[in-house]
């Protein structure tokens, strides 16, 4: 729990990186020598609220240090009792934060590096958010870290502003989840020093015991209406199972399969490329918002940011570590649900693939990968048996019609097999062929007619013509 007393506003000089260990008190002013450039100087008006979810209104005016320290205590109140709280999905002692210090060094990260930055990554491991920020900040090389890699930090660095970013989130229903909280999902530490600084979320579910029981499916933008038809398919399935259906809230696959879980009445989480207040694809903004109200909406990226190709490239990499495994529904050889598949793979994720037409080139990235080690899909049912609890949810046999003659004795299947597929025959002739003696083939060829499977004409035995299960009837 980050440091408050009896729930009193945090006292103002705490900020993340202050010489002190804080950030300018009350009356003193903020600057890059102590602290984040901005700290203390959230945009907007207003004051915590007593209801719950992340809950400040912006900052207090003019007044940096409550400005602060109202935002401070409404996060803390929002993270422990509020939106999770709320829904009665943390027990008590169980809604722990990371501190304020930590947050905002975090928060300022997700400005000064990209997404799934290695050396940024490794640089807090080994020293903590706050000194890699502030390494950041001054113009230090971290370990591995070019010139220009350096420079470039520095630069990001000089205009970061961790409150303004809070606030922003907030004005759009979200909120910021970093490592150290009670909602963080274990599994993404799987990234190792690739896992994000944080996650921007809007949603009030919580992302951990969402994540805990989800399954990722992706596929082409620009998908058949056999890949759309699948996706919805897989997507209400799974959500009627009680199973959180990700994707990425794109065009084609994506979409329809967030589509098909809402309308399963579902729940499904979107892990977006740009902030989580930027619609994109602007024509799924709709959707996009039907999401954020209904389930999750996640993202690596500050508010206000755009995506690029690269950051769809890496966004992938959250997709495969957040859920269990991950369907591919149409994909060819350079698609980037290929990159998520195979980053599952490498995380030990399942993969699966739904095949398609050999024919079509937007199942050939599919069909490469069930050429390896991914697993064949064709609906909801049999991706569930991958991905839940072993021999507790087995898919259902699949298995063509019992036919009448599948239920007969095997003696009297061979009587039926001997005789001819045209024409008729004498019994002797018929128990010959069957290898049995013709007393007993006599029984047997009786109890097929009274069955129906044949008839008997002057003496001889003769096959009953069905459309079913027989040879065709002759014309006459």
């Amino acid at each position: 729990m980050a440091e408050t007393a009896e729930g009193r506003a945090p006292r103002a000089g705490s900020g993340p990186l202050g010489v002190n260990g804080g950030a300018p008190g009350a009356g003193e002013r903020s600057g890059a020598a102590d602290g984040v450039p901005g700290a203390g100087k959230p945009p907007g008006e207003g004051v915590p609220s007593e209801r719950g979810g992340p809950s400040w209104q912006g900052a207090t005016g003019g007044d940096t240090a409550g400005g602060e320290a109202a935002l401070r205590l409404a996060y803390e109140r929002g993270l422990t009792g509020g939106v999770l709280g709320d829904l009665g999905v943390l027990g008590p002692g169980s809604g722990s934060i990371a501190g304020w210090d930590e947050r905002l060094a975090r928060v300022a990260l997700t400005r000064v590096a990209d997404p799934g930055d290695a050396v940024m990554g490794r640089a807090v491991r080994e020293r903590g958010a706050r000194e890699a920020l502030r390494a950041a900040r001054d113009g230090h090389a971290l370990p591995g870290a070019t010139p220009r890699r350096t420079e470039n930090y520095a630069i990001k660095a000089a205009r970061m502003d961790p409150l303004a970013d809070l606030a922003a989130a907030h004005r759009a229903g979200g909120r910021f989840v970093c490592p150290g909280d009670g909602d963080w999902p274990g599994q993404l530490d799987d990234l190792g020093d690739e896992r994000p600084y944080g996650l921007w979320v809007r949603g009030r579910p919580s992302l951990r015991l969402w994540a805990l029981r989800s399954v990722a499916v992706v596929g082409a933008r620009a998908c058949t209406d056999y890949g759309a038809h699948m996706a919805a398919r897989l997507g209400a399935g799974l959500a009627a199972a009680g199973w959180v259906v990700v994707s990425g809230a794109a065009y084609g696959v994506d979409g329809a399969v967030h589509r098909g879980a809402l309308a399963a009445g579902g729940a499904t989480i979107g892990v977006v490329a740009s902030g989580v207040d930027v619609p994109y694809p602007r024509g799924n903004a709709e959707l996009i918002g039907h999401i954020a109200e209904r389930g999750l909406l996640i993202g690596e990226l500050p508010p206000g940011d755009h995506p690029t190709r690269i950051r769809f490239v890496l966004r992938n990499r959250v997709i495969a570590a957040l859920t269990r495994g991950t369907v591919v529904v149409e994909a060819r050889y350079r698609s980037g649900s290929l990159i998520t598949a195979r980053r599952a793979a490498r995380l030990g994720r399942v993969t699966m693939g739904v095949p398609g037409p050999c024919t079509s080139g937007l199942s050939e990235g599919v069909h490469e990968l069930l050429r390896g080690d991914a697993v064949v899909v064709t609906d909801a049912a049999e991706v569930i048996e991958m991905v839940g609890s072993i021999g507790a949810d087995l898919a259902p046999d699949r298995r063509g019609p019992v036919l009448p003659r599948d239920l007969l004795h095997p003696a009297t299947a061979r009587v039926l097999d001997a005789l001819p597929g045209r024409g008729d025959a004498a019994d002797e002739d018929i128990a010959h062929a069957a290898g049995a003696t013709r007393a007993d083939t006599l029984g047997r060829l009786h109890e097929l007619q009274a069955l129906g499977f044949v008839e008997r004409d002057s003496g001889r035995w003769k096959l009953v013509r069905t459309a079913r299960d027989g040879p065709p009837p002759r014309v006459r």
